[in-house]
């Protein structure tokens, strides 16, 4: 891995972890999923808010240059929250939820594919990934979009 110049950059990124949160969103051996809905919802949007945030930081841009957002497909009102606290109107963020449901890890990756086939992104935009899950973990990254 080396860095280049030109489209397709990785700017800036962040990882995070708030261990506090475990007790919220959790799975004994052998048991079933428990989790603190109302919970896991202001800590998801705070986590995702602040891992996008200082990626936005470090990648030296601001949230106006933010092409699209592709954030982690667990539930709408997450993702309506978490853009109108960063500032990035819904019409900017790439959303499969509706049709694919959470799909988990593989959310973010549909979400961008979907934007990418809908010709939602343009060589040098700037796309933020943005993440979270249990534990509770985020983290998120800004790209400058290069040639497919």
């Amino acid at each position: 891995l080396e860095r280049t110049e030109g489209p397709g950059q990785l700017l800036g990124w962040d990882l995070d972890a708030d261990g506090s949160a475990e007790r919220f969103l959790y799975a004994e051996v052998g048991d079933h999923i428990k989790m603190e809905g109302k919970e896991v919802f202001r800590r998801a949007v705070r986590i995702m808010v602040d891992s996008a945030t200082k990626s936005i930081e470090a990648a030296g841009v601001s949230v106006d240059d933010i092409a699209l957002v592709v954030p982690h497909q667990a539930n709408i009102r997450i993702i309506q929250a978490a853009c109108d606290r960063l500032g990035i109107p819904m019409e900017r963020a790439a959303t499969v939820l509706h049709y694919t449901g959470n799909t988990s890890s593989a959310s973010i990756p549909l979400a961008l594919g979907d934007a990418l086939d809908a010709g939602r992104v343009h060589d040098g935009d700037l796309v933020l990934l943005v993440g979270f899950g249990a534990g509770m973990t985020a983290a998120s990254a800004v790209l400058r979009w290069g040639a497919r």
